[in-house]
């Protein structure tokens, strides 16, 4: 069967090479166009308008004229053979056909079906009151003296056309009100798609799709993530490996890590590498305005996906449906989000077996996901995307590096994992893709370290505003705000190292300072402390230095006091609370109507807290103080350049108590070296110059 069918496609390929251009075959070409039935609702509606407009007196189209003139020019002149009142509000003229020619009623002209036979009325008028115009008719017929009333006649037409139409229009519309609604909430142009909204919004990739294009190569770092994953592709390519020997498939995995590391990438390649039908669709795709509607599509789904066994279900950001059910409906429940979570954990594993079926979540939120998701049997494994260390960056920086094909030669991926620690594989192709755009913006024919460099500063604290209106004061002490920063930071031992400061501002700060934190997993009581006491150096600086202090540190003293409130009830490293912590780990809103300690350990905790901070605020200044000369030639260095690296915080303040130096690559430093030699040049030059002057 196959090999005929192989052999249909090569005749067929041979029949369209040999036929001329404009002619080959093609699928798509194949497929009768489709009747548009637009045009036919345009015609029928231009009809049905027109009907709508038409005079429902029928019977030609007379002129409209006044009764004045009805009065002066037929009356009096006998021209008039008789009138006709119609429906009580219009009343028209027939003129004797012998007085058709005169000029008078040259208007009257145009219809020679008029003139000819004077069958249809050629003239009208409309009346308010029948009464009056019969008073007034008497009163012409008095006044020109005429020897017989002209004739009046009296008629009731009805358009039975237009009667029908406007019963007809309300509920006509109605209904292509309601078509077109549910045309458009079934995403579909179909006549049969006002009845699909229960139906699954999945999109399917089979084995023969192309586009899908990523793969396991393309996915750097995340090397135990792909071994389970990998795993799973294998149980669906090779189940009896794994079934001979008793063992069942497991029936779900679920990708948990924060955002931008890579779950919804880990899913594509597995569209890519498993040779099986792969649905995917979001959590969002289940939810639905109308009762009933996430709970039919999540149905509808495994059923598709039953059909297509084996297969994989890959559902994107599930917390959307997976939310931990509420214990009061009362309480902000919503009861069809629930109904859908129910319907799901059904399907996952209710009375039905569904073998072959795999299905692949990824969420950034696994604390708030409901316990009966996440138990064996639905979810049987749960892989941890984390953020990646020095050398996963490594690994991703080549991977995002490989489009930019033209590369400065000082360019390296190795530097650059080191300049970005805690940085997610999306932060990383953003570097790479603000890399290229700020060598673009500077016309460079490649792609330099420095633009790397540059995009990372960007990232970190944004871009730069070295236009924004500073004060000489406010400059001042912001100089010596962020000085503080740099001397306490580089005078502990366990704080980490700081590697550049700037008071140049770039976002909504108006100075920054970069630090190069060390990748570890455990940070100790004296850390926490050290890094709170570097926060606060430059609140401790404006205090001492100044005698004031300033709104600036308002992000300095948000983060000491996270810091220090999650010392006292998170890690248990306060001695007074005790080895106590009250995290909710479980996501599950425990202690959402009551704290879980008392009124007098909450008096504990604040006790507690602001003692920590004092502590490190003491510690910041006890550093300042002691090194108060250099922290000055920090703050007018600052000034002078607005900008200071490692090598100059080391050539002042002398290397750091534990004699590492933070390893930070620039271009930047030396030219500034080599400004500030030529600076100094000038400056001895221009002294030179003046002693002369001022001894002459």
């Amino acid at each position: 069967m196959s090999e005929n069918s192989t052999e249909q496609k090569d005749r067929t390929k041979m029949d369209n090479q040999n036929k001329p251009t404009g002619f080959q075959s093609n699928n798509n070409d194949r497929k009768p166009s489709k009747f548009n039935f637009s045009w036919v609702y345009g015609v029928i509606a231009i009809i049905l308008l027109g009907f709508m407009f038409m005079s429902p007196m029928g019977g030609g189209d007379p002129v409209e004229i006044t009764w004045s003139r009805c009065m002066t020019d037929m009356i009096a002149n006998h021209d008039i053979s008789r009138l006709v009142v119609v429906n009580d509000r219009r009343v028209e003229i027939f003129i004797k056909p012998e007085k058709l020619g005169e000029a008078r009623y040259a208007d009257a002209h145009q219809s020679k079906k008029r003139t000819s036979l004077g069958l249809n009325p050629q003239y009208f008028f409309t009346i308010g009151d029948v009464g009056n115009f019969e008073k007034k008719l008497e009163d012409a017929t008095r006044d020109y003296a005429l020897n017989e009333q002209v004739p009046v006649s009296y008629e009731t037409r009805e358009n039975n056309l237009n009667t029908i139409f406007n019963w007809l229009i309300f509920p006509l519309l109605l209904i292509g009100v309601w078509i077109f609604i549910f045309r458009r909430m079934s995403g579909g142009a179909g006549g049969g798609q006002i009845f699909n909204i229960g139906k699954s919004r999945a999109k399917m990739f089979d084995k023969d799709t192309t586009e899908i294009k990523v793969d396991f190569k393309d996915v750097a770092g995340l090397d135990e993530a792909k071994v389970e994953i990998k795993e799973i592709v294998d149980f669906l390519k090779n189940p009896q490996k794994y079934t001979q020997l008793g063992g069942k498939i497991p029936k779900g995995a679920l990708l948990v890590g924060p955002p931008g590391t890579g779950k919804t990438l880990l899913a594509k390649a597995v569209a890519g590498e498993a040779h099986v039908p792969f649905f995917s669709l979001s959590g969002s795709d289940f939810v639905e305005m109308f009762v009933g509607v996430g709970a039919s599509r999540v149905r509808d789904l495994f059923k598709q996906a039953k059909e297509k066994a084996p297969c994989i279900i890959f559902i994107d950001e599930i917390d959307a449906i997976g939310r931990a059910r509420g214990k009061n409906p009362n309480w902000g429940a919503n009861d069809e989000r629930e109904n859908t979570l129910n319907q799901l954990l059904t399907e996952m594993d209710g009375f039905g077996t569904n073998s072959g079926v795999i299905i692949l979540a990824a969420t950034n939120r696994a604390d708030i996901l409901d316990r009966a998701l996440m138990r064996a049997g639905r979810f049987d494994r749960q892989i941890h995307v984390e953020l990646p260390d020095l050398n996963e960056r490594t690994e991703i920086f080549k991977v995002h590096l490989r489009p930019l094909t033209k590369l400065a030669s000082d360019v390296s991926a190795e530097s650059l994992a080191k300049q970005t620690p805690g940085f997610s594989g999306a932060d990383i192709a953003n570097v790479c893709n603000e890399a290229a755009l700020i060598a673009a913006r500077h016309d460079k024919s490649k792609v330099e370290k420095q633009d790397f460099l540059d995009a990372i500063d960007r990232i970190v604290g944004g871009l730069e505003k070295k236009n924004k209106i500073i004060s000489a004061e406010e400059k001042k002490t912001i100089a010596y705000h962020e000085a503080g920063h740099a001397t306490v930071s580089w005078m502990l031992e366990n704080a980490n190292p700081l590697i550049k400061v700037t008071i140049v501002p770039r976002g909504q700060a108006l100075g920054a300072a970069w630090y190069l934190p060390e990748e570890r997993q455990l940070t100790t009581k004296e850390q926490l402390m050290e890094e709170m006491a570097a926060l606060l150096g430059g609140r401790a600086a404006e205090e001492l230095f100044f005698g004031r202090i300033s709104t600036g540190a308002l992000n300095d003293l948000e983060r000491t006091t996270k810091h220090a409130y999650a010392m006292v009830c998170y890690y248990g490293m306060s001695p007074k609370v005790g080895n106590m912590s009250y995290y909710d780990s479980s996501g599950q809103s425990e202690y959402s109507f009551a704290k879980p300690y008392s009124e007098e350990t909450a008096r504990t905790i604040d006790v507690e807290t602001r003692r920590i901070i004092d502590e490190a605020y003491a510690k910041s200044k006890e550093i300042l103080t002691k090194y108060e000369e250099q922290h000055h030639q920090l703050a007018n260095m600052l000034l002078e350049r607005e900008v200071l690296f490692a090598e100059d915080l080391e050539r002042i303040l002398g290397p750091r108590p534990n004699g590492k130096t933070p390893y930070y690559e620039h271009q930047q430093t030396k030219a500034d070296e080599q400004n500030s030699a030529e600076q100094t040049e000038e400056k001895s030059a221009a002294s030179d110059n003046d002693k002369p002057k001022e001894e002459e």
